[in-house]
């Protein structure tokens, strides 16, 4: 039974990939420092629902207690990096934020690893780091150089941190782009959060644009199994690219939200935010050759999941009802 150690397991995507991993019966760690980002009793309510890991509330860029759980005498066989200050907006007001804890936190958990350089380290990047790129698909084995906000570039610096850690120590290392990843339990701030909880109060949504950017939109149990199948498969320095290969722009989105929530979407149109790339589309042929990756939920139906745990008994409605009964 390996030891896993999960950096940010209790937020979105990684109580659902601790979820998997206690499913199959792994020893399971996680490490997560509940910050305001967005509301800490979010993660606490997911941190609930993982009955049989070891919870450690904590900073990455605590060192005395990164070496406690990855030094000397510790038995984690796989680190999985997922913890980390998310958003591209957010990024281009705080940078030094993004670069203290993406980078730094980062480079601390690394020299720790390279102390124990069998522990396998799988990384959770970004689709963000191709930036403007003109190439769709994306691939791995571009050259990309010009990431267009703070957040992207941590991610692509995390990237090679990695390979130099892997270079150095022979650490086992895998990379994960993930793109635009939506679902249950999705961050409030994200973009389908965002859109259904305004649609269904009947507040305008954010709109950027003209409504013609696209993104390859992602359902977490297919990122969920990518990543498990990596942890599995962790050897040398590797980069995958974990989408659905396809992609939906904007307007077209806001309309499917609308469709499946029974309303008219109000819209508060804004310029393009400088931070904001025009397309994401994930050439996941790699993935799929070596991870044995196969996404499997259309964005029809994962948009109509998401609804329906947005009202159901764990999603939002239900628990703020219930918040707001039990404090009158």
């Amino acid at each position: 039974m390996p030891h896993i150690l999960v950096t940010g397991g209790s937020g979105f995507i990684g109580s659902h990939v601790c979820q998997a991993l206690l499913a199959r019966g792994d020893r399971v760690t996680v490490l997560d420092n509940y910050n305001d980002f967005y509301d800490p009793a979010i993660k606490r309510r997911n941190a609930e629902l993982l009955r049989g890991a070891e919870i450690v509330e904590g900073d990455i860029r605590d060192r005395e207690l990164v070496a406690r759980l990855l030094g000397e005498g510790a038995d984690v066989d796989v680190l999985v990096h997922l913890a980390a200050m998310a958003g591209v907006r957010p990024s281009v007001e705080d940078p030094l934020l993004y670069e203290d804890v993406n980078v730094r936190g980062t480079t601390i958990l690394m020299e720790e690893l390279r102390r124990r350089p069998g522990t396998r380290f799988v990384f959770a990047s970004s689709s963000s780091v191709y930036g403007s790129n003109e190439k769709i698909p994306f691939r791995e084995d571009e050259d990309i150089h010009h990431p267009v906000s703070p957040y992207a570039a941590t991610k692509r610096a995390g990237e090679l941190l990695a390979y130099t850690y892997h270079h150095l120590y022979g650490i086992p290392t895998t990379c994960l782009r993930f793109f635009t990843v939506y679902g249950p339990r999705q961050r409030p701030e994200m973009a389908i959060h965002k859109f259904v909880r305004a649609v269904l109060r009947g507040d305008p949504i954010p709109f950027f644009g003209d409504g013609t950017t696209r993104r390859d939109y992602t359902y977490v149990d297919d990122i969920v199994d990518g990543v498990v199948r990596s942890i599995d498969r962790c050897e040398g320095y590797e980069i995958y690219n974990l989408g659905d290969c396809a992609t939906t722009s904007l307007a077209d989105l806001v309309q499917q939200i609308g469709e499946l929530c029974g309303r008219e979407p109000v819209l508060d149109r804004q310029p393009l935010h400088p931070g904001d790339v025009k397309v994401t589309c994930a050439d996941i042929e790699k993935a799929r050759t070596r991870l044995g990756y196969d996404p499997r939920t259309p964005l029809k139906d994962g948009l109509a999941k998401f609804v329906a745990w947005y009202r159901g008994p764990e999603g939002p409605e239900q628990v703020d009802a219930q918040v707001g009964a039990s404090s009158r």
